[in-house]
């Protein structure tokens, strides 16, 4: 079922809520400023929040974030999560959902950062600390996070015909080249944790500092290179060396890790060329910093 067949509003997730969980049901329902993609967020009175899938294939995400989340928050530096009730399907709403507990926060931007610096280095401490979980029986990559912590080869044909869609629009040797040192650079290492889509709006911000992570649908155990992407979308410069020099990951993994930048740049520009000029131009940038950085550091 497509997203856009499913009515997912404020009126929705009150009849959801007074239906299964009625000691809930006083509670107004609100929504966030900044709802997500994957699921819709809902604010549910002061303290709770309420996540439902937009699609089904994002139903997966629910039971991982109830099995997984309790056992990866005594382990983790800053706060995540904490699921509370788990929702079935009803009033015409065909999937899963979940009730949390509220994370205080807003989304990161760089104007409500303090020092980035700071801020890259707080996220690599706890990416880190991530990956000194230990993995036993954690999720391994496929359909459930879209292959996030599998190797790059699943996305080499989109890539390469994005590729040849914006060719005459991007230094396609170039790109071509990032692309090819990534594939040739495999993860050898044993599995360890990784959060799967590390980008602004997955993290708050209190105080200016990072206050906590958000969205663990994409969690599974892999290799953390899917994690780096962060260092070329928002990232650059001092605070991209801050990020990079707090993570104990080798030069391999970091030029995987432009792979993965440079996959969802390109997916972007291509899919966005001629119709939505900003989210090409961010990409554009992204690229532009990828291609860079790579020079740099070969």
């Amino acid at each position: 079922m497509l997203a856009a067949m499913v009515d997912i509003n404020p009126a929705l997730v009150s009849g959801l809520v007074a239906r299964q969980f009625p000691r809930w049901a006083h509670l107004p329902v609100r929504p966030v400023d900044v709802s997500g993609w994957d699921n819709r967020t809902f604010r549910l009175g002061e303290h709770l929040s309420v996540r439902l899938p937009s699609a089904e294939r994002y139903v997966a995400q629910v039971e991982k974030e109830h099995r997984w989340l309790p056992t990866l928050a005594p382990f983790l530096p800053l706060p995540i999560p904490v699921p509370l009730a788990w929702g079935v399907p009803d009033l015409g709403y065909p999937w899963p959902w979940s009730v949390y507990r509220w994370l205080e926060g807003e989304n990161a931007t760089p104007s409500r950062i303090a020092d980035l610096r700071q801020f890259a280095a707080a996220l690599a401490h706890f990416l880190a600390a991530l990956q000194r979980i230990d993995p036993a029986e954690g999720p391994p990559p496929g359909p459930h996070n879209f292959h996030r912590g599998g190797p790059l080869t699943v996305y080499d044909t989109e890539t390469r015909n994005a590729v040849i869609t914006l060719n005459g629009e991007i230094d396609a040797n170039a790109v071509t080249s990032v692309w090819e040192a990534a594939l040739a650079s495999p993860w050898p290492g044993p599995p360890v944790w990784l959060h799967g889509d590390v980008a602004a709006g997955n993290l708050l911000v209190q105080g200016g500092r990072l206050s906590a992570v958000i969205d663990f649908g994409g969690i599974g155990v892999g290799d953390p290179a899917c994690d780096l992407a962060i260092a070329w979308t928002f990232f650059s410069g001092e605070s991209r060396e801050a990020f990079r020099a707090a993570l104990p990951l080798d030069a391999a993994t970091w030029t995987r890790g432009r792979g993965w930048a440079l996959w969802k740049a390109l997916l972007t520009v291509a899919g966005s060329f001629g119709s939505d000029p900003v989210k090409a131009g961010e990409a554009r940038r992204v690229l532009g910093e990828v291609l860079a950085d790579h020079v740099r550091t070969t």
